[in-house]
C-alpha cells in the first residue's frame, strides 16, 4: 500500500457519498439475451432480419426481437437437446432439430408446433429449408438424410448410403441437389427430386492445425503437423500443391496480397515463402533461434512478420528474403503478429501478458497495452485500424483502442482457452475460436454473441474469414475443418480426413399489481383486486432473490443467484435487458428517477436502456469527469487519483464515476455535487 493510501484512506469529504470497490461480477457487456438454462448450440437470424432464433441443450427454441433483444416466444415440446434451428426462407416457419430423434416445425408468429417429424430413429444433427421454402431436409445419427414436405410433414425420400452419422445437410442455390457431410470421410451428392445419389466425395487428406483462403477466394491453404503445407482449389477441392522443405510442425500460412506466395512459420525456427503457382520454394527466412508461431504479410506485400518463442518479432523483406527489424520488448514468448490496414503499424501479443504496438518504418515501440492477468495473447487488429483485439488463456476477448492503448470491452462466453480471433472485412464483426470447442460471432456494436458455432468435437485452433465475409473456416484438434455460412451459423461442409437453478412479494406503485419472486426461477404478477395470475415471467437460471417495481409501474427488475438482473416490460412480459450482477442480492429498488438500480452490493445504471424510453436519462457529464490522475467538477479538481487507482477506462454517470484499473478491479465513486 503506498504511504498517500496509508495515510488518508480512512478520511472521507463530506462530498463523497460512496466508494464501492470492486464488482468483479459486472462487466462492460452491452446486451446478453439470456433465458436459456443450458448450453445454446445454435443461434440464428430470420431471413427479413426481425427474429433471432436460438436452440438449447434445454430442450427450448426461443425465438428474440433482434433489434430490442426482447424474448418472444419459447418453443417448448423437444424432449432432449435441440441441436439445430433454421428459418424457413419467408420467416414465417422454424424448423428444429432434435437428439430426441425429431425435427418440430413451428409457426414462428404464434410459437406453435405445426409438425412433428417423427421417423429418424437416432439423434437428429442437422435441418435446412430448400430455397422455395417446400422441403426440409435433415441429417442424423441413423446415418441417413430424409427430405420432408413442409405443407404436411409427410416424408419425400429417405437418402442411404453414408455408412457413418451424417453431420450436416445443404441445399444447392437452385434447390435441384442436396449435399450431405458424414463421420464416413465423404460427402454425397443428391437429386433433390427423385433422392438418388449422383456423387461421392472422397478424399485422403493429413493433419491440420490452420486453414486460410487466398485473397481472391480462389485458393484454401492448410497447415500441418507433419511439416507440410497443402494448397486447394476451392471450386472444386482439388489438391494443387504439396509444399515440404520444413523440417517440424508448421504452426501458421498465409497468401501475400497479390496471391504470388505463401508464407508459413514452422517449430523449425524458419519462415519460408513459396511460389503459390508451383509449389517452389522462394526464400528460407532465418534468424529466429526459437520456434515460429505466427508469419503475416503487410498490405502491401512488401514486408513479411513473424513472431517467435525467441521474444522477437522480425520484420522481413518479401522480395529479398532479408531481415528489416528485429523488434525487442516482449519478455516471454510471441503468439500473434499482424499489420494495420495501412502497414504502419504492427501489433503484437506475448505470453507475457501484454499486447505491443510498433511502428513498422523504425521498429519503435508506441504502446503497450497492459491489462490481462494471464497470459497466451491473441491479437488482430479492425480493418480501419482503430480496433484491436486480444484474446486469452482467460477465456475472454478485449477490444482496445489502437491509438490510446484504452481497452473498450470485455466480451465473454467462452469457457476455454481463446485460441484465435478475426474481425470481418467491414469491421462490424468478431470472430473467435476457442478450447471449448466452439466457435463465436460477436456484433462489435452491442458486444452480444451473434452465434455460438458448434460442432467440433476437440479444440478450435484456427478461425478465419473468406475474402468476401460470407463464409468462416475453422481448424480443429477433432482432425477436421469446417465451412460455416457466417450470416447462419450454419456449418456448410466437414472436411475430414486430417489427423488431430416464494423469496419476496411486492406491490405496484399504483397497488394494482403485486410480483413474487420465487425458488422456482420465476416472478410472478398477479391483480392485487382479484388474486389472478397474470404473467409468469421466466428466464432466470437459478432462485430470484428480489425483485422492484419501476416508478411509473412499466417495469420490474428482478435478480437472481443465477449472478444476473433481469430488466422486464410489464405490458408484454418480454425481458429488456439482462444485466451482470454479483449472485445473491437480496435488496434492489429503483431509485426515484428509474435511472438505476440500488442494491446492498452498489448501483446498476439502467440507461440508456432504448431511445424510445422515456423513464431512463441519458448521463449527464457536465459535472464531473476524469482528467489525468485528477477527478474534477466545475469547480476544479476534487480527487486525485493514488497510482494504483488510476483508469485504463472511466464512466461518468450524473454525480457517480466508474473507472477500471489496469489490475483488473474497478471502482464506483459517488458524489453529493450540494457540498461542491
Amino acid at each position: 500500500m503506498s504511504l498517500v493510501r496509508k495515510e488518508f484512506e480512512g478520511q472521507m469529504s463530506n462530498w463523497i457519498i460512496s466508494v464501492i470497490g470492486r464488482q468483479k461480477y459486472w462487466s462492460q457487456e452491452l446486451q446478453t439475451l439470456e433465458g436459456h438454462s443450458a448450453k445454446v448450440s445454435t443461434v440464428v437470424f430470420s431471413p427479413d432480419g426481425k427474429l433471432v432464433a436460438s436452440a438449447s441443450f434445454d430442450t427450448t427454441v426461443r425465438l428474440w426481437d433482434s433489434s430490442t433483444g426482447a424474448m418472444l416466444q419459447t418453443l417448448e415440446g423437444h424432449l432432449n437437446a435441440v441441436n439445430a434451428v433454421v428459418f424457413s426462407p419467408d420467416s414465417k416457419l422454424v424448423a428444429s432439430a432434435s437428439q430426441d430423434s425429431t425435427v418440430r416445425l413451428w409457426d414462428s408468429s404464434t410459437g406453435a408446433t405445426l409438425h412433428t417429424l417423427e421417423e429418424h430413429s437416432d439423434p437428429v444433427n442437422s435441418v435446412i429449408f430448400s430455397p422455395d421454402g417446400k422441403l426440409v431436409a435433415s441429417a442424423s445419427d441413423d446415418f441417413t438424410v430424409r427430405l420432408w414436405d413442409t405443407s404436411t410433414g409427410a416424408t419425400l425420400h429417405t437418402l442411404e448410403g453414408h455408412w457413418g452419422t451424417v453431420e450436416v445437410v445443404v441445399f444447392s442455390p437452385d434447390g435441384k441437389l442436396v449435399a450431405s457431410a458424414s463421420f464416413d470421410d465423404t460427402v454425397r451428392l443428391w437429386n433433390s427430386s427423385t433422392g438418388e445419389m449422383l456423387h461421392t466425395l472422397e478424399g485422403d487428406l493429413d493433419l491440420a492445425n490452420t486453414i486460410v483462403f487466398s485473397p481472391d477466394g480462389k485458393l484454401v491453404a492448410s497447415a500441418s503437423q507433419d511439416s507440410t503445407v497443402w494448397l486447394w482449389d476451392s471450386s472444386t477441392g482439388a489438391t494443387l500443391h504439396t509444399l515440404e522443405g520444413h523440417s517440424k510442425r508448421v504452426n501458421c500460412v498465409i497468401f501475400s496480397p497479390d496471391v504470388k506466395l505463401v508464407a508459413s512459420a514452422s517449430d523449425d525456427f524458419t519462415v519460408r515463402l513459396w511460389d503459390s503457382s508451383t509449389g517452389a520454394t522462394v526464400h528460407t527466412l532465418e534468424g529466429h533461434w526459437g520456434m515460429v508461431k505466427v508469419v503475416v504479410f503487410s498490405p502491401d506485400g512488401k514486408l513479411v512478420a513473424s513472431g517467435s518463442n525467441d521474444k522477437t518479432v522480425r520484420l522481413w523483406n518479401s522480395s529479398t528474403g532479408e531481415t528489416f527489424h528485429t523488434l525487442e520488448g516482449h519478455s516471454d514468448r510471441i503468439n500473434t503478429v499482424v499489420f494495420s490496414p495501412d502497414g504502419k503499424l504492427v501489433a503484437s501479443a506475448s505470453h507475457d501478458s501484454t499486447v505491443r504496438l510498433w511502428d513498422s518504418s523504425i521498429g519503435a515501440t508506441l504502446h503497450t497495452l497492459e491489462g490481462y492477468s494471464d497470459s497466451d495473447l491473441i491479437v488482430v487488429l479492425s480493418p480501419d485500424g482503430k480496433l484491436v483485439a486480444s484474446a486469452s488463456r482467460d477465456t475472454t476477448v478485449r477490444l482496445w483502442d489502437s491509438f490510446t492503448g484504452a481497452m473498450l470491452q470485455t466480451l465473454e462466453g467462452h469457457s476455454n482457452i481463446v485460441t484465435d480471433v478475426v474481425f470481418s472485412t467491414d469491421g462490424k464483426l468478431l470472430v473467435s475460436a476457442s478450447w471449448d470447442k466452439t466457435i463465436r460471432l460477436w456484433d462489435l456494436s452491442t458486444g452480444a454473441t451473434l452465434y455460438t458455432l458448434e460442432g467440433h468435437s476437440g479444440p478450435v485452433s484456427t478461425i478465419v474469414f473468406s475474402p468476401d465475409g460470407k463464409l468462416i473456416a475453422s481448424a480443429s484438434y477433432d482432425d477436421t475443418a469446417r465451412l460455416w455460412d457466417s450470416s447462419t451459423g450454419a456449418t456448410l461442409h466437414t472436411l475430414n480426413g486430417h489427423l488431430f437453478s416464494v423469496k419476496v412479494e411486492l406491490s405496484s406503485p399504483d397497488g394494482k399489481l403485486v410480483a413474487s419472486a420465487s425458488n422456482d426461477k420465476t416472478v410472478r404478477l398477479w391483480d392485487s383486486s382479484t388474486g389472478a395470475r397474470l404473467q409468469t415471467l421466466k428466464g432466470h437460471s437459478d432462485l430470484v432473490s428480489a425483485v422492484g417495481f419501476s416508478p411509473n409501474g412499466k417495469l420490474v427488475a428482478s435478480a437472481s443467484n443465477d449472478g444476473t438482473v433481469k430488466l422486464w416490460d410489464l405490458s408484454s412480459g418480454a425481458v429488456l435487458h439482462t444485466y451482470r450482477a454479483p449472485p445473491y442480492i437480496r435488496r434492489l429498488s429503483f431509485s426515484q428517477d428509474g435511472s438505476y438500480l440500488e442494491t446492498e452490493d452498489g448501483f446498476l445504471d439502467l440507461f440508456p436502456v432504448s431511445s424510445n424510453t422515456s423513464s431512463f436519462r441519458q448521463p449527464v457529464r457536465a459535472h464531473i469527469n476524469l482528467q489525468g490522475r485528477w477527478i474534477v467538477g466545475t469547480m476544479g479538481n476534487l480527487l486525485w487519483l493514488p497510482l494504483d487507482y488510476l483508469a485504463v477506462f472511466s464512466d461518468v454517470r450524473n454525480n457517480s464515476i466508474f473507472l477500471k484499473h489496469a489490475s483488473g478491479s474497478m471502482s464506483f465513486i459517488r458524489f453529493d455535487l450540494s457540498q461542491l
